[in-house]
């Protein structure tokens, strides 16, 4: 069988943060993914997402998008992911990336201080991504602020104070408020990249660390998930033009 060949453009936002586990899976399934790098030098967004076959938004360590410490590129990020609502293009956003694909599909973000945990996400229903999100599993987050999901949206999995950790919104936009492959060297760096950091990390960190299996174990059937929800291995279909 001849796998489609499809491009992902990755938009990171710190030089520690990167798509960690979730790497391995996306290339045995034949998919490829460029980083892009609007923090350093030089750096720039895509001017449009017509080009690939989807965009993932990475989290961004301190950086907000309420107001307080918002991340420079936010309002392009922010007109990127409304062109992939628009276009039809699929979209995920984890962390920081999870506010902007809210934002860009009508939702809001309010302010809150810079926090990294460990908690169990709880599914809300059996169908969430295709029946493969696991009933239960842990998210690691690290992130500033907090989003209000707009109301056409479907919580997937939700933490034990009900706010929503995994949500879509329309056919193939995914939004990971944790990073489903999150490893502990990747907020090690984060927390060095930066000079502020959440209060208490190395409890967090210990947790992080002993969640480890239950993680990759939940990412192995959330890709497959993912995956299908995205439609990022079905055939090509026409991207259709924003004027018609």
């Amino acid at each position: 069988m001849v796998r489609p060949n499809r491009i992902l453009y990755v938009i990171q936002h710190t030089d520690s943060e990167y798509l960690g586990r979730m790497e391995d899976h996306f290339e045995g399934r034949g998919i490829r993914f460029t980083y892009i790098r609007p923090h350093t030098t030089d750096g720039k967004l895509p001017p449009s997402a017509r080009f690939v076959d989807g965009v993932i938004f990475l989290g961004g360590g301190p950086w907000g998008a309420a107001g307080e410490r918002d991340l420079p590129s936010l309002s392009n990020e922010v007109a990127l992911s409304h062109e992939c609502f628009a276009l039809g293009i699929p979209q995920i956003g984890i962390g920081l990336g999870a506010l902007i694909v809210a934002l860009g599909g009508g939702g809001e973000v309010t302010s809150a201080p810079l926090r990294f945990d460990v908690v169990t996400a709880s599914r809300q229903s059996e169908d969430a991504l295709n029946g493969y999100m696991p009933e239960e599993f842990p998210v690691a987050y690290y992130l500033r602020d907090q989003l209000k999901l707009p109301a056409y949206a479907d919580v997937l999995a939700a933490g034990p104070d009900g706010a929503p950790l995994v949500f879509q919104l329309g056919e193939m936009a995914l939004g990971f408020v944790g990073h489903p492959g999150a490893k502990r060297a990747m907020i090690e760096d984060l927390i060095m990249e930066f000079e502020e950091s959440p209060d208490d990390v190395s409890t967090a960190l210990n947790e992080l660390s002993q969640k480890v299996p239950e993680i990759e174990d939940a990412l192995v059937a959330m890709m497959t998930g993912i995956i299908q929800v995205t439609g990022l291995m079905r055939p090509k279909s026409p991207t259709p033009s924003l004027d018609g």
